[in-house]
């Protein structure tokens, strides 16, 4: 392969991931920062802020370990925040923020949850993997009844790259979406103008009612619901993951941006596997490069985060999803293929899957912990030869 087309192939996968990644949560940051008191201004401020802290960290670690580690914001924390954060006010959430930020700092400080990690095989990290994307792959196929032109487009486009022109499959799958969308008027620009964000400092206010129901729970579930899922992408893809070095990175970050509106940042798994697929770059040693590309598309972000509000808003949420869910056909596949490959973890790997796959919630604790949970109680009570 040349190295244009691998550049070409690089870039596609770090913007695919950053466009999927931002698109995906937006709406959640956004009600987050109103539920808290604040205005449309201060969410292109937090957003600033964490695309530039996920941008930061997404190259640093990824060049320094020369793996595809992809640093993203919390999507289940935001989810979270809607609900426990009602009551409190902005300063006293940002100290919340700080102390969940702490807690992860400490977890990769004190490494146990890379001992906890480390006890996991890899087929039953596979088969949680699978279970937390298939739903991504199943919704193209919802959302074609939705966007019937569009989505037939994009599938299409997939297939006929995929035979034709491999190279830029994914690339010309978002170039056909888009086009579609256009042409058939499902496009505002109505709304469309350049804005330059700026930064916003919320003094942190140590509130204990808050940091015990915003602070203990956000950690929570950004260690079972995003940490926990972006090792299992890396341990999916037979990276050798570097855990407590990223949860002391990113809890260390955190702290620091907390105060601008960092609520949490974690390891990326959905959008962190686009980049680790062979679409991405036929050599595993080299995907890296397409963090790296996601970390520039982060800051570029950042810096027009006040004009993407408004651009993200005038496209067709289905188009988003059913990007995110072709993109990560091989993945899915990929990770079957590996959860099932040996008959000693057959029952668990199963299970695992099933539950991730699920809407199992408990305590705030989405369906990924869950799963490895079942998985590792299938283990220990199913007799295998």
């Amino acid at each position: 392969m040349q190295l244009s087309d691998q550049l070409l192939n690089r870039t596609t996968a770090g913007l695919v991931a950053v466009i999927i990644g931002f698109t995906s949560s937006i709406a959640l940051i956004y009600q987050v920062v109103i539920v808290l008191g604040g205005t449309p201004d201060l969410v292109a401020s937090w957003i600033l802020m964490l695309g530039l802290a996920m941008g930061g960290t997404s190259i640093a670690l990824s060049y320094y370990y020369k793996l595809p580690i992809l640093i993203a914001w919390s999507t289940t924390g935001a989810a979270l925040l809607i609900t426990s954060a009602q009551g409190f006010s902005l300063n006293q959430a940002v100290g919340a923020f700080m102390l969940s930020a702490l807690l992860v700092f400490i977890s990769g400080v004190t490494g146990w949850f890379e001992k906890v990690m480390q006890r996991i095989p890899s087929q039953v990290a596979c088969a949680m993997l699978a279970g937390v994307l298939v739903t991504f792959g199943i919704d193209v196929f919802n959302f074609m009844g939705e966007k019937p032109l569009i989505i037939s487009a994009m599938v299409l486009t997939y297939l006929l790259c995929k035979r034709l022109m491999p190279r830029f499959t994914m690339l010309m799958v978002l170039v056909a979406g888009f086009v579609m969308a256009g042409a058939t008027g499902q496009i505002d620009t109505s709304s469309w103008q350049w804005k330059m964000s700026e930064f916003t400092f919320i003094a942190p206010e140590f509130n204990v009612q808050a940091m015990i129901s915003i602070g203990i729970p956000l950690y929570i579930v950004t260690m079972t619901s995003q940490n926990l899922p972006g090792i299992a992408v890396l341990k999916a893809h037979n990276y050798p993951a570097p855990i407590s070095a990223s949860l002391n990175v990113t809890g260390f970050t955190n702290i620091l941006i907390a105060p601008f509106g960092g609520y949490a940042i974690n390891l990326a798994a959905i959008t962190a596997a686009i980049c680790m697929s062979e679409d991405a770059d036929k050599d595993p040693n080299k995907r890296y490069w397409a963090s790296i590309a996601g970390g520039i598309f982060y800051i570029l972000m950042a810096i027009g985060a006040a004009t993407l509000v408004g651009l993200v808003a005038s496209l067709p949420q289905a188009l988003i999803l059913a990007l995110a869910g072709i993109a990560l056909f091989t993945t899915i596949a990929s990770s079957l293929q590996q959860a099932l490959s040996d008959s000693y973890y057959t029952e668990a790997a199963i299970i695992t899957f099933l539950v991730t796959a699920s809407d199992l919630s408990f305590y705030s604790i989405g369906s990924a912990f869950w799963g490895i949970l079942a998985g590792a109680l299938t283990l220990w009570l199913i007799p295998r030869r």
